[in-house]
Order: structure tokens, then sequence, then C-alpha cells
């Protein structure tokens, strides 16, 4: 789900009433910049030494660095790891303490202009072409990243001709040579890459959370850099590859397995891995084998553990600080993902769609905004699914919703399972759900606008009925609310969808709430030509009943308790330096151990050790600490019966949207598509020139429309 806003929206209206605004302290807000600079810092400081590293005073600059720190215990690898990973920990551990000091979003009054803004993060620069729809400050760390390649690039060839004037050697050794320092080159820079690409990939990172970009946004900053890294470590691999065929050393090489050096067959499997993730990764064959991709990525294994065996333990740390922090990320969800969860309400709609209720802890936290992963065993015990949550958090404490559009093999199994468990003369099917999440994003930008204009196409009208219900329920409830004017866009394909919309009970939430909002919501049914002929026609949904066993989503989640999470990030890292100096005082030393590839698999076996034994401990506790929580919950059960014996969709019907929401503005068209152009125009007209904030969720051809016309 996309969104673009403009600047400085905070803004409350008259309605809402002033005592619900809060102001931070002097002394919060001031160690809240505190921390920002001193972030910032660190990370402008740990950009601008990879930056210049491929040039001789970014060189010269990490071997002063090295030499200074080489006498430590830790060596080397140390000293490169302070360089190159220890920066981007560092940052992760502040990120904590902001977290925990900024607590909840707060609304403040702004006296900023109301009139339209521009926000570097949402507005679109570029729509059509290989990325999609990209924003300002994507297209800045595009341009940067291509400036940084080019720059590199540049300053190595300067540093490879400068190294071969200073051998006498023929011509074509000097070619096989460049062609080799040239290969060097490339994987060096792949390292620099792969420094980065692991971080869009920790779903409930600290990093993520601080700058406050969802998984769903960064996973394809890890596309854009899985295809330039793997690209690099491609032209790394053949380059070589050339060089020693043109010496006649080919096999020889490839299968060399060097003591004290780089080792040239781990590279290879290392390569290897990675070209199978590679290409089951391009969009044609993720779009129509998406299982075959799934199953593939799953050798990041081989590809992680087979590159610290090629270079080494000093090599290696170039890159353990974001690969640390995956592992982290992986292992925790690992540990949430084996709680079974019940699955309170299980319905089949008659539009294709199926909606499933899951049963959480009150101690979880999510917004309108967030979405799950979902496992359901009995289907596949390797596929996640993600799905945007479609309950808001005050609709119930203990449980949440999602729609499931069937649309493959997987939902399609998953709709015949609940139509199995509604036939009684069938036998009896279970589902046995497991969940990593909720995540998503830490602001709730749909209550920061006043004015709102929601597009969805098809399905994606699934967060939208959650945005939809958490405002009702806020204005109802009085709580801070900025929006008082929405536009709901939906395009789908056919009538039969409609009802969707109608399921969340608007004036069961929030009494004449006309009176409060000016909800418009128009409607595009594009392939049907006109409304249907059978009118007052009821599809009655296929509900199945679950068995309760009380058992719920586990809160071991990276979004979830500040603390804790904290506390597994700073004692997980705490115990990897612990390790490392324990492994090289008392074995790599005492043994005078040097074989490179030991040594790197050695450091790969701290940081799994110090993330299962360090981080599981703190994984126990926080369990504990949330089961005795959970256990003086006195609500708990009296929530979870409410839920189990109040259907959010008893029947659906085919009915006239128009007729059964009076209290709204709702018309429907049939036989064409929103013109996303005319449609901001007549929304400007009518609302004026003020700032809007725009949320899409739908396939990237609605996207494009949209952004288009922002």
């Amino acid at each position: 789900m996309g969104s673009n806003s403009l600047k400085n929206p905070l803004l409350f209206s008259d309605e809402v009433e002033p005592g619900y605004v809060k102001n931070s302290s002097c002394l919060k807000s001031s160690v809240k910049w505190g921390l920002k600079i001193v972030m910032w810092v660190i990370f402008i400081a740990w950009v601008g030494i990879i930056f210049l590293y491929p040039g001789e005073i970014g060189s010269q600059l990490v071997e002063k660095i090295i030499n200074a720190t080489n006498g430590s215990v830790f060596g080397t690898s140390g000293s490169l790891f302070l360089v190159f990973s220890a920066p981007i920990l560092l940052i992760a551990i502040l990120a904590v303490a902001h977290l925990i000091i900024s607590g909840e979003h707060v609304f403040e009054k702004s006296k900023s202009s109301k009139k339209p803004g521009f926000r570097l993060w949402t507005f679109p620069v570029l729509v059509d072409g290989p990325f999609g729809v990209v924003s300002a400050a994507e297209f800045i760390g595009i341009t940067l990243f291509v400036l940084f390649i080019i720059w590199a690039m540049y300053a190595y060839t300067l540093r490879n001709i400068s190294l071969l004037t200073l051998f006498d050697i023929s011509s074509s050794e000097t070619g096989r040579l460049m062609l080799e320092l040239t290969g060097l080159r490339c994987g060096m820079l792949g390292l620099l890459c792969l420094i980065f690409l692991f971080l869009p990939v920790s779903r409930g990172s600290l990093l993520l959370r601080l700058v406050d970009i969802p998984f769903e946004h960064a996973t394809r900053y890890h596309v854009w850099l899985g295809h330039l890294t793997m690209m690099l470590f491609t032209l790394h691999g053949l380059f070589y590859v050339i060089g020693w065929a043109m010496n006649g050393t080919l096999v020889k090489e490839l299968l060399e397995w060097k003591r004290v050096g780089i080792a040239n067959l781990p590279g290879v499997i290392s390569l290897l891995a990675g070209l199978f993730m590679w290409v089951t990764s391009l969009h044609s064959v993720r779009k129509d084998y998406f299982e075959l991709f799934f199953y593939t990525h799953q050798l990041y294994v081989v590809f992680i553990v087979f590159l610290a065996l090629h270079v080494g333990d000093f090599v290696f740390s170039i890159v353990a600080g974001a690969i640390f922090i995956f592992m982290l990320d992986r292992f925790l969800r690992f540990c949430q993902s084996r709680t079974k969860v019940d699955v309170l309400s299980a319905k089949c709609l008659p539009c294709g769609t199926v909606e499933l209720v899951l049963s959480k802890p009150r101690s979880l936290q999510y917004n309108a905004l967030s979405f799950i992963f979902l496992q359901v065993r009995e289907l596949s015990w390797l596929q996640w699914h993600p799905f945007s949550v479609s309950s808001s958090p005050l609709d119930g404490k203990h449980h949440l919703a999602i729609l499931i559009k069937v649309l493959g093999g997987w939902t399609a199994r998953l709709r015949d399972s609940i139509l199995s468990m509604s036939e009684p003369e069938l036998s009896k099917t279970t589902i046995t759900a497991s969940v990593e999440g909720p995540y998503g994003h830490e602001t709730p930008y749909h209550l920061m606008y006043e004015n709102l204009i929601l597009v969805a196409g098809g399905i994606g009208i699934s967060p939208f009925l959650a945005i939809l219900s958490d405002i009702l329920h806020r204005i109802n409830d009085g709580k801070p609310c900025l929006p008082r004017k929405i536009l709901v866009v939906w395009a789908v394909k056919k009538s039969d969808e409609l009802p969707l919309l109608s399921s969340i009970g608007m004036e069961s939430i929030c009494p004449f709430f006309s009176n409060k909002i000016n909800l418009e919501i128009d409607i595009y049914v594009t392939r049907e030509s006109g409304p249907s002929m059978e009118e007052g026609k009821v599809n009655v949904a296929s509900s199945s009943s679950c068995p309760f066993s009380g058992r719920s989503m586990s809160p071991l989640v990276g979004t979830g308790n500040n603390v804790w999470s904290g506390l597994y990030v700073i004692i997980s890292t705490v115990g990897f330096i612990i390790l490392m100096a324990l492994l090289r005082i008392f074995y790599i030393k005492p043994y005078n151990v040097s074989t490179w590839w030991y040594l790197g698999l050695l450091f790969i076996a701290c940081m799994v050790t110090s993330v299962v034994i360090f981080g599981g401990l703190v994984i126990g506790l926080w369990h504990l600490w949330d089961k005795k929580a959970s256990a003086n919950d006195k609500d708990e059960d009296i929530d979870r019966i409410k839920v189990e014996s109040t259907p959010s969709y008893g029947t659906v019907e085919d009915k006239d949207l128009t007729q059964n929401n009076p209290e709204s503005s709702t018309i429907i068209q049939y036989g064409t598509r929103p013109d996303f152009k005319e449609i901001f125009a007549s929304t400007s007209r009518k609302w004026g020139n003020v700032d809007v904030g725009v949320l899409v969720c739908g396939p990237p051809t609605i996207q494009s429309s949209v952004a288009k016309e922002i």
C-alpha cells in the first residue's frame, strides 16, 4: 500500500477537543533530537567511509583505523567490523532508546499553512519505468547509488592501471591480470552493496521502524539491491573464469580450496546459489512460478555460509553487521511462528473472498495499516503469505481479521478446506494457523490528514475497511482523529464484490456519522455494463465454527514491546562480542588457527550461537513475562466470546449501496474505469486548495495511474 502526502498535515479539525492534544516535555524532545543527531552523524560517517573506500583517500583512512585498532584481541577482522558493521549495529541500539522515548504517535496542532506542500518520501517523480513508482527520496537514493558505482569503478580502474605499471609483463599477461583485478574490484563492490541488501528484509527491524518504512515498501529496495549485487558478483566470477581460462588453469582454480587465502570452490558454490535465487526472482518467473521463487530463495543460507568460507573472517566482517540484524529478525520470527493460533471464525463469501478472524493477545498492538504473514500448515509447511488487516484495533482487543481473495492454488485450497468444515456430512477438516507480525507503518498516516483520498483496486479495499472502521470508532469514542473529508475510489471487475464495502457496519460503529464526517464513495465496476437483473438476491456466506483452545498470536515480534525487542538486540550483540573475544583468547590465538575458511566458519558460528543462546534467553524471559501479563487480563475471555458469537458477516447481499448507506454519498458506475485526473480535479474544486493524503492499495496499474496525476 503506497501513500502520497504533503508537508506538515498535522492539524486538528475544530471538532476535535483540544484536551486530546499532548505536547512532549522539553526534556523528552531534547533527548529525542539528541539521539537523532547522533544517529545521523554515525550514519553519514559510515556511508561516507563506504563511498570513499574504493578511492585512495578512503582506502588510506580505513588502513589507518586498522593500524590503530589491530592490536586488540579481535585483530584485523575486529578492525574491519568496527569500520563497516559496528555503526549500523550502534544505530540499531540507539534506535531502541529513541522508540522507547517516542512511545505512541502523538498528534499536535500546527500553525503551518494548509496549502499543499511537498514531501520527499511520498511525492512520485518517476512513474513508468523499470523501478515502478519512485518517490523523490527514492530517486535521490537511486541516483546516489548509481553515482557510487560509477565512481567506484572509475577509482578502481585507476588503481588497477597504477598497479599494472609496477610489473614488467607481456601484453597478454597484462590483459589477463587486468581481467582478474577487475573481477576482484567487482567482488569488493558486491560486498559493499551486500552491506545494505539484508536490511530491507528484516521485517521487524528496529532500523525500519526508526525510519518508518514498512516491510512491504522496503522489499523493493531489497529487489533493486539484489539485482545490483548479483550483477557485480556475476561479473566478479566471470572475469576470473575468463582469466583462468586464458592461463589454462580453469578447472584447477575452480576446485581449489586454500587454507590461507581465498578459497575458490566455496565461492563457486556461493555464486551458484546466488544465481539460482537471482534467476527465479525475476518478475516473469516470480509471477508465474511463485513457489519456485519461494523455495529457491531459501538458498540464502548456502549463499551466506559459503561466502564466509570463501573470503574468511576478516573480509566477511565487512558485511556481518547487516547479516546479524537479519539473523536476529529471522530467529525472532521463527520463535513467533511456532505458536499455533486459534481461527475464531472462517467464512467463504460469495464474491470469492475468504475472511479469517484470528485470536491475538491484548498486549500485541497493531494499527489499521498493519499486515501479517499467514501460514496454514494443512496447506503448506513452508509457504507464508502476506495479508493486510481488515479490522481496526478498536474493533476488539483480542482479535484481528483479514480478507483473502481466492486467486491461486494456495488460496483455493484454503477456501476448499473452509467449505469442507461447513459441511456436516463430510469429515471435519481443521485449520492450523501460524502468524508472523503484525508489521507495517509505525505512524498511523491515515489519522494525520484532515482530507483523505483512498484508492483501491479489487481486494485492495481490505486495508481501507480497517481505516474507515478505525476513523469511525475514534470519532464515536471522541479520540484524536483528523480526517473529516474522505473520498473512497474503488475499482472492481464485477459487482459481486460490492457487499464487502458494507460489511463494516458504519452506522453501528458511529451513529449519525454523516453529521461528523463527509464520506464519499465512488465505485467503478469495470467489466459489467449495468447492475445485475437479480435484485434482492441474498447470497449466504459459508461459515465455519472453529474450536477455541485459548491459543493466540505470539507477541514475540520486533514491532511489539519496545523494551523487550531492544533488550533482544542489545544482549545478542553483546553476546556476539563476548563469544568472539573468548574464542580468540582461548582457541584461535593459543592454537594459532590461521586457516581462512575455518575462521570464517567460526565467525558465522559465533553469530548464530549469540542469537540462539543470548537472544534465546531474552525471548524466553519475554515469553514468560507476557504469559504472566496475559494471565492477569481478566477481560480476555469475555472479549473472545464476544468475537466468536458476533459474526462480522451474517449474510452478504447483492444490494444497492446507495440505498443501504444513506449516511454516505455512494455512486456506482458500470463499464468504465476511474479517470483520476478528473477525480482529483473535481475533488480540488469541492475541497479547495488543501493538503490531502492519498493512500493507494491495488495492482501496479492503479498505483501508476494515481501517481501520474499527483
